[in-house]
């Protein structure tokens, strides 16, 4: 968990997308992500946390559908969403908080 708060600790705002490789959901938003990161560039960062891989972070975190993307910044959490969103969207949310 020291690892989560070193990840999430940054001036730029970080996107976590909690996936699982079985959900359709999560896996057709991987495109989505990558048009997201590439328009950030190093205004911001995508991180993708497979659930079957961190139980215990997302146990702690009570992600329960798929995909649940959450935005961090300096160590708080400031935007939170479960289902798929567009890339228009989620830049936009980014866009905020840089």
């Amino acid at each position: 968990m020291s690892k989560f708060g070193e990840i999430i600790d940054q001036e730029i705002p970080v996107l976590l997308d909690f996936y699982a490789e079985w959900n359709e959901n999560s896996t057709s938003m991987h495109p989505v992500l990558r048009d997201v990161a590439s328009a950030l560039g190093d205004k911001g960062k995508v991180i993708k946390i497979d659930v079957d891989k961190n139980k215990e972070l997302s146990q702690a975190l009570r992600v329960k559908g798929l995909p649940t993307l959450i935005i961090y910044k300096r160590g708080e959490m400031v935007w939170r969403q479960s289902g798929e969103q567009d890339a228009n969207t989620l830049i936009g949310i980014l866009n905020e908080y840089i």
